[in-house]
This record gives structure tokens, sequence and C-alpha cells, in this order.
């Protein structure tokens, strides 16, 4: 079995786009990093994931791929706050159960928080797909418009049980 991480904010749910919207609304530039580390560090994150849509029917693909017991799989995902991983395993554990959830501290790599070697990273951002192969992992970056940037690329997860993902 493979091990397998999926990140969270853009690829099982559209919190990005979400979170990059109420920024503009509020008129918080993005490049302020104070103002912006500010907004993730105050949201209601408890409410921002209730509304916020699933990417692809995301919840019940990763069903799929647990039931098909070829990866042994964890969300691997950037947290800005405390109250951003409370809010993050609660949402997991009522969708997904006793699924293991792995919080990172933005300021760190996810190449420091697991072992990266031979396993997969499925993300949305390229530079954490860079930092996972150079760390010997399998990045495949999720995007909507199928650009890979260099990487594998998928826009559903249940494109993961596909033949030739897992080696």
């Amino acid at each position: 079995m493979k091990n397998l991480y999926i990140d969270f904010d853009g690829v099982i749910l559209d919190t990005i786009n979400v979170t990059f919207d109420l920024l503009k609304e509020l008129g918080i530039d993005e490049t302020n990093e104070k103002e912006v580390r500010h907004f993730y560090a105050t949201l209601d994150w408890k409410k921002m994931l209730e509304e916020t849509p699933q990417i692809n029917n995301s919840m019940e693909c990763i069903k799929k791929l647990e039931e098909s017991e070829l990866y042994d799989i964890a969300i691997l995902t950037h947290v800005n706050s405390l109250n951003e991983i409370v809010e993050k395993v609660k949402f997991i554990r009522k969708h997904l159960g006793t699924i293991t959830i792995i919080p990172v501290p933005k300021q760190l790599s996810k190449t420091k928080m697991v072992n990266a070697k031979d396993a997969i990273l499925v993300d949305d951002y390229s530079g954490n797909l860079r930092e996972w192969a150079l760390a010997g992992g399998i990045g495949i970056r999720f995007n909507l418009r199928k650009n890979g940037k260099g990487f594998p690329v998928i826009d559903s997860l249940d494109q993961l049980l596909e033949e030739g993902f897992v080696k």
C-alpha cells in the first residue's frame, strides 16, 4: 500500500478562492503579510468550512480511495492558526471519519512533517510539489484546468484509481 497525502485547501474544499474573495471584499492587500496572517488567524473557520463548496465531489472520492485499499491516506494541510486546526479536524471527522489529519504550520514545508520518500502528495500548489519531489516523493498536481506545471495532473481525486497511478 502506498502512502497518499492529500492537501485540503484547493483540493478537498475551495477555500483558496473563497478566502481570496473575502480578502478583496475587506480591502486587504494580499501582499501585506501581517494583515493576511491576522485575517486567517481571526477567520471563523467553522462557518468557512460549512459554507465552502467541495471540489469535484472530493469527499466521496476519498471514500472510494479508502475502499480501494490501494493507499494509506492522510490529509496533509497547511494551517495558519489553532482555530483552523480545530475546525478542520472537526470537519474531516464529521465527513471522513477516522482518516489521519496532519496539520502543518504555514511556516514549515510539508516535507518536514512526514517522510516524503516514495509517498504521493496531491496538492494544488506546485511549490509544495517541487519540495516533495526533491525529498524523494511523487507529486501530483490537482488543477481544474489540467495545468500540471511539470507534474502529472488530475482534476478529481478518483482519478488516482485509474491504471498507472499506483506503482
